[in-house]
This record gives structure tokens, sequence and C-alpha cells, in this order.
């Protein structure tokens, strides 16, 4: 009985042994599909985030080339948007500056207006000669002011005043007035008589005979029986007053103080004359350009011409002697006065704004 139940309890562990082994068995090839199958998730799963990853990578490499091209555009878009401030900055510098040129006051406008008047009055004088455009310049400020009545700008009312009674004592030569008689002078050219051929004097009271005869006789009736002696002394006197009158107008003294103008041959009239007109004609020139020295001395030779060819005691030839005086007199270069005064009050006016 002893052995029986040895030999069964050996029997028993052996069983419990080889059961606890085939669940260690089953456990470790359990344990080991287990570590497998995590193994092949795992793989999996690195394959995935490999694959995302060369995707994102991509992605990433698309992205940043966009980004790249947008750097570029940005930058394009920069420098175009630092140009158009740059242009807006001169701009508004210049919207400023116009601005401030009207926001000034009405005194400084007035002032600014009246000294450019005047500089523009000024140009005009050294053009024409004329002192006009100053003179009406000076009255048209000086309504102006008296018309905003700015006690602060009297300074320049008296100034403008001083020098409007400078300008208008200065005597201008009157350039228009003067071409004018010379115009008349190269009209009455053609009409000089020369001395070469001087018209005879008319007698300003030669009786008619025939008329004085007829007075004669309603006022003297002679007796009847010499009415034939009294007829015949008055034809004998009317014949004789008639042959007088016939040699005087044949003969004619003249005191000629060059005589080579009377060898002015009637064909050589024409060229005397226009010679005449040309120098009056280069005097009127040289007046309108303000040339007085060359005037003056064409102005002479014409004077001279008129003495030397021409008849002095027509009256033709006296009216244009004493035109060529005259515009010789008043031909002379006469400067006009600045408006010293009233450039420098309008400065201080300018500068205490």
């Amino acid at each position: 009985m002893p052995v029986q139940l040895r030999s069964g309890g050996l029997r028993g562990g052996w069983l419990a042994a080889f059961v606890a082994l085939l669940v260690g068995v089953v456990l470790s090839l359990l344990l080991a599909w287990r570590a497998e199958q995590r193994v092949l998730g795992l793989e999996q799963e690195l394959v995935k985030r490999q694959i995302d990853s060369a995707g994102q990578a991509a992605e990433a490499r698309l992205l940043a080339k966009r980004a790249e091209e947008g750097m570029l555009d940005m930058s394009a878009k920069v420098a175009l948007l630092e140009g158009r401030v740059a242009e807006v900055a001169m701009q508004r510098g210049q919207l400023e500056d116009l601005l401030q040129s009207l926001s000034r006051s009405r005194d400084e406008n007035l002032v600014v207006d009246i000294e450019a008047a005047i500089r523009v009055a000024m140009q005009q004088n050294a053009i024409t000669g004329s002192a006009e455009p100053l003179v009406a310049t000076l009255r048209q400020s000086d309504d102006r002011l008296a018309r905003y009545n700015q006690p602060r700008l009297e300074g320049v009312r008296r100034a403008i005043a001083r020098d409007l009674d400078r300008v208008k004592a200065a005597a201008v030569t009157d350039i228009s007035t003067l071409t004018i008689k010379l115009d008349d002078v190269i009209r009455i050219v053609d009409e000089l008589p020369l001395l070469a051929k001087a018209e005879p004097r008319k007698e300003a009271g030669r009786p008619a005979p025939a008329a004085s005869g007829v007075a004669q006789s309603k006022e003297d009736p002679a007796p009847p029986g010499l009415a034939w002696l009294r007829d015949w002394g008055r034809a004998w006197t009317g014949f004789w007053q008639m042959v007088w009158l016939e040699a005087r107008s044949l003969v004619r003294v003249t005191p000629i103080d060059h005589p080579d103008s009377m060898l002015v041959v009637p064909e050589q009239a024409y060229f005397f004359r226009e010679n005449l007109k040309l120098r009056l004609l280069n005097a009127r020139l040289s007046l309108l350009s303000r040339q007085f020295a060359t005037a003056q001395a064409d102005l002479r030779n014409a004077q001279a011409s008129l003495e030397r060819y021409f008849d002095r005691t027509s009256k033709r030839t006296q009216m244009a002697a004493e035109l060529i005086r005259q515009v010789a007199g008043q031909a002379r270069q006469v400067g006009v006065p600045r408006p010293d005064d009233t450039l420098a009050a309008l400065a201080a006016a300018n500068a205490g704004r």
C-alpha cells in the first residue's frame, strides 16, 4: 500500500509539472505571437509615418518655394510702395508749401502784388523808354492801398507819392510824337522845290491891265476929243507892265551859299529826294530803337541836305526844316527814375509781417 501511494504521487507530480510546462509553453507562444504582432504594427506605423513625413516634406518644399516667390513679390511690392511713399511725401511737401502760400495774410499778398506790378512796369519802361507804364502802375497801387486802408501800409503810400512826383517831373522823350513829325516830313519831301528848278515867285497884288483900264475909265472920264490919247497911253502902259512882268518871271536873283547845288540836273532830283527820305527813315528807326546819337547824326545830315539843295524860301521847305529841328531838339536820352523809395518801403512792410 505504501509503495502504490508513492508511485501515484510521483505520477501526479509529473503531470502537474507537464501541465505547468505546457501552460508555460503556451504562454510563451502567446507572448511571442503578441510581440510579433506588436513589431508588425510598429513597422506598419513606421512605414506610414515615413510616408506621411515624405509627403509633408514635399509639401514643405512646395510651401517653401511658394514662400520664396511670395517674398520676391513682397520685395517688389515693398520697393513700389517705398517709391509711392516718397512721391506722396514730395507731394505732401508741395501741398504744404501751397497751403502756406494760400494761407498768407491779405497784407502780404497786397505787398507782393504791388511789388511785382512795379517791377513789370520798370521792365516796360526799359523797353519802351516811356514813363507812362510806371506812372499808371504807381497810381493803381496808391488806389489799392487807399481802398485797403491799412495804417501799417501808410509808409508805402508816402513812398509811392514821392516816387510818382519824381517820375512825373522827369522829361521823358515822347517817341511817338517825334516819329509822327518825321512821317510828316517824309510825306512832303516829294513836294519840296529844289534850288536847281525853283518855281518863280507869285506876285501877290499883280493888277490886270484890262481891269485897271476899266477901273480908271470909270473913275476918270476924259473929254471926248482926248479919248484916243487916253486909250493910247493906257495901252502903252499896259504893254510895258506886261513886258516888265515877263522879264521878272524869266530872271530871278537868289542868294545861294553853295553854288554846286545849282548844277543838279533834273534827272538827279529823284535821287536827292530818295536820299533825304532814307536819312529820315534811318532817324525814325534809330528813335524807335533808342539810339539817339545815330538819330541826331541822320537828322543833321537831313537838315544839311535841306539847306543845301532845296529852296529855303519855300513854305514847305521851311516847315520841313522846322519839324526836323524840333525832332533833333527833343531826341535826347533821358532815363526814367527808379521807384527805389517804394521798393524799399514794400521790402520793409514785407519783412515786418
